[in-house]
């Protein structure tokens, strides 16, 4: 797993115009929707169910808000259908 401090900054933007790819492990069905950074690997926590992509869609607004990037900048690249997921943020 790549380090996450390579790809952020303190303020959790990214420094070049360079695709970023990183992994992110997904809990869908959660209480809250949130992102948390545990042992410098990120977790999404997921309010949506897992069904016809909800909890796909949900990762990537959370993600375009955790980095203050727009949505389409973010793609999943491997494990749509998976709870790691391999993210990239161009």
């Amino acid at each position: 797993m790549k380090p996450l401090q390579s790809y952020q900054t303190n303020q959790r933007t990214l420094q070049t115009n360079k695709p970023k790819s990183f992994y992110i492990y997904v809990k869908p069905l959660s209480r809250i929707s949130e992102i948390k950074e545990e042992n410098n690997i990120l977790k999404a926590y997921l309010k949506s169910p897992p069904i016809d992509g909800r909890a796909n869609e949900e990762l990537i607004y959370l993600l375009s808000r955790y980095f203050k990037v727009e949505q389409a900048n973010i793609k999943i690249k491997s494990g749509k259908h998976s709870r790691k997921k391999l993210v990239q943020i161009c």
